[in-house]
Parts: C-alpha cells; structure tokens; sequence
C-alpha cells in the first residue's frame, strides 16, 4: 500500500493519546468492522454497550486479624448466544474499562470459534504475590457470594485468568455449590480435573497457538521447520506454547517473563527452560542462553512472534522495529489499535487473540459440556475436537479477510460481530 493510503484501519491510528486503554482499542476494531458490515445503528448501539457491570466491595479477614477491603468486577457483555463466559483475575491494577475490554473480546472470540456463549470478565483488585492461601481464599469466596446472582451454568460460566489457577475455580464451585445446596461442577471452567475438569484444559490455550501457527504458517507459504520463533511471556500460555512447539521440532529462540528475557539462536531447550524456571522462578540466568532486555524480545530478528503475556507490549512506538514476519497473539489485546496500522503497512500476518488464542474458550466450553452430561472424554479426544473448531475458526476468518480485502483482526471482527447480530435480530429486542 501507499503511504497516503489509511489502509482499512482508518480513523484507529487516531487514538494514540489514550492507546493503552483496552476498552477504547477494542471500540475502535468494533468500529472498523461494524462500518464494513453495514451494521444497523441499533444493533450497533446495543453491540458497544454492556448488557451488565456489578462492582462490589470484597471483605477480608486478614492473617493479623486487620480487615482490608478489596474492590470487585464483574461484566457481561452480551448474553444473544448463550450464557457469559470470561475468566476472573486478580492484579493490583486491574481497572473497569480493562474488565469491560475483556467481556467485549469473550463476546467475540466464542463468536469466531461458534460456541454458543456470550463475553463476560471479572476480578479482584488484589495482589496474589502479597496475600497467604487463606487470605486469597476467603478473598475468593466473598467475591463468589457477591456476584452469586449472576452467575451460573446457564447464566455465567468463570473461568482462570490471570493470577487465578485451579484452585481458585475450586473455590469458586465450592462456595456456590454450598449456597445452593447442591455440587454443581458446571458453574465454572479450567477446574481440577478430580472436581470435573476437562483434560487438555491447561494446555488448551497454547495448543490452540500452537495450531494458529500452523494454519497461518501454510497460507504464508513458511516453513515452519526452518522459522525462528519467539516468544514474549512464560506463564500458562507462552510457556506452554513454546513447549509444544518445540515438541514438534520448532525452533524457538528467545522467550521471555516478568523478570526479563533469554536468546539464543541456535534454539533454546524449552524442556531445560522451563526446569530452570521450577528452579530459579523465572528465564533469568538460563546458562545456555543470552540474555535479552524485557521490552527487546519483542523486536527480536524473527519470523515468528507470540505475544502471551498481557495486554498493549506492541505498541505505536515499538511497533516499527517489529521483524516477524508472523505474529501470533497468545494474550489477549498484547497489540493496540494505534499499531495495527504499523504492522499493516509491514506486511505483518496478525493472528488476533480473538482467534489465536480462542483454545482456552473453546476446551471451557468442551469442559462444560462433559460437566452437564456427567461422561468425560479422554485428553486425546479433547485434542482432536479443539483442533477442528480451531482449523474451521482460522478458515473462516481468513476467507472473511479475503473477501473483503481486510487484515485478519477486522475480518475476525466482522465474523464475530456478524454472528452476534445475527442472533440478536433471530431472538429479536425486548422492549
């Protein structure tokens, strides 16, 4: 393209004096799509808006006997297509616009891979690191009984999310299943698998980046035996991707977590890596590696990226010293809107983590599914059925993106948002 040329994200680039807040740079994607779409001004009304907040404030009896008192989300999107789905995390800076992005971005991503769920997000303004086990659990249960009217299995499923694991969806199901005086196993995802977990859970978001990369590697035309991947964050997500990626004979060659990054080109041994992590706490210090500055990794020489750690790592500023060729956004919002027409006009393939990284949702669904029916499939089976809503999701997009001449982070828009809409004009508006 031209650099005259605005290219199809048009108008996004113009929000770079508030590029960092999430909820803005997911309006202006919806903005883009529903422009390409036709969308009709109600429906597009109802669309940016949350169908629901709930802030409440979060008691804790602490370990000295002092009370402290935490403040807690949780949104719901939109609910046209089935019951809320979103993770709850706890961060000490968690706000409620980043809260009401990630409900939006739920609401899409289940579109894209057609499970029948609407977006929802929640937590607690809290710092894990800081709290004991007991203190982050009876954190966990107050925030459970606030928001207890709201959800459900079929009215909101939680999931883990940042700083949340399988104990803490544990928590969850216990303290609602004693309000109700019954178990109930379904009202949350990603749960120990004794407690009705699915297996191939924890590792469904990073296989599902995993085979992201694969379809996005065969339409353009790279070999993967021969690429240079890197990957920013080592946590549930990267760590697991970069594992079964080099599983398959990938050659992975920098990686990175909160505390910094390591390099080498020959191919890191993501086994060792992650044995040196168990050890140390983090990538810092891996004898057979380099190391490499936190906001570097980034910018590493490459032909494949992985962000998947937190939101806005690619932005307006270092967006230009990007060198894949291929970005596969493992986290969700790792690229702002401000810079998706940097990469666009890089002839960057963008993955977005509305699809890239859509396994996590996909295998929660599968996990709820086998709760309600009470028969629980093996991990293989699990595997194989996440492979093909994956493959037939990155199809669908990418014809979108064909069809209409636009990159795949709007042609995944445009899909999402076109569902939704769809099912919202079939139920019809209730006024």
């Amino acid at each position: 393209m031209t650099s005259h040329d605005p290219g199809p994200f048009a108008g996004v680039g113009a929000i770079t004096a508030s590029e960092t807040n999430p909820y803005e740079a997911m309006l202006a994607r919806f903005d883009v799509a529903a422009e390409k779409l036709g969308l009709d001004p109600g429906v597009y009304e109802i669309l940016k808006s949350t169908d629901r907040e709930l802030i409440v404030s979060v008691p804790c009896l602490m370990d000295d006997g002092s009370y402290r008192v935490f403040r807690g989300y949780r949104v719901q999107h939109n609910l046209a297509s089935g019951p809320a789905k979103g993770g709850i995390r706890f961060a000490p800076d968690l706000t409620l616009d980043e809260v009401r992005a990630l409900a939006a971005w739920m609401t899409w991503k289940c579109a894209v891979v057609n499970v029948p769920f609407g977006g929802a997000k929640g937590g607690v303004v809290c710092d894990p690191k800081a709290l004991s086990l007991g203190e982050l659990e009876r954190i966990t249960r107050r925030y459970t009984s606030s928001i207890l009217d709201i959800i459900g299995p079929e009215r909101d499923v939680p999931a883990p999310d940042v700083n949340t694991n399988e104990q803490v969806m544990a928590w969850i199901m216990d303290t609602y299943s004693m309000h109700v005086r019954h178990t109930v196993t379904s009202v949350v995802t990603g749960k120990p698998i004794c407690l009705g977990g699915s297996r191939g859970r924890r590792e469904a978001t990073g296989r599902g980046v995993l085979f992201a990369l694969q379809d996005a590697a065969r339409v353009c035309e790279l070999d993967l035996s021969k690429a240079a991947i890197a990957v920013q964050g080592f946590g549930n997500v990267g760590g697991i991707a970069a594992e079964l990626l080099h599983a398959e004979g990938f050659r992975v060659i920098a990686v990175s977590d909160i505390e910094g990054g390591i390099i080498n080109r020959r191919g890191l041994d993501i086994p060792a890596v992650l044995e040196h992590v168990r050890r140390q706490g983090c990538v810092v210090g891996y004898p057979e590696a380099d190391a490499l500055p936190l906001d570097e990794v980034v910018e590493v020489d490459c032909d494949v990226l992985v962000p998947a750690a937190v939101e806005n790592v690619i932005r307006a500023v270092n967006a230009p010293r990007v060198k894949a060729r291929i970005i596969i956004e493992g986290a969700n919002g790792p690229t702002t809107a401000a810079a998706d027409q940097v990469l666009y006009e890089q002839g960057v393939f963008v993955v977005p983590d509305i699809l890239a990284n859509a396994g996590g949702v996909t295998v929660s669904y599968l996990e709820w599914v086998q709760d309600r029916m009470g028969y629980f499939w093996d991990e293989e089976e699990v595997n194989r059925r996440l492979g093909l809503v994956m493959s037939r999701a990155f199809s669908e997009v990418f014809e979108m993106s064909r069809r209409h001449q636009v990159p795949m982070r709007i042609g995944a828009y445009m899909l999402g948002v076109d569902r939704v809409a769809k099912s919202m004009k079939l139920r019809g508006i209730y006024a």
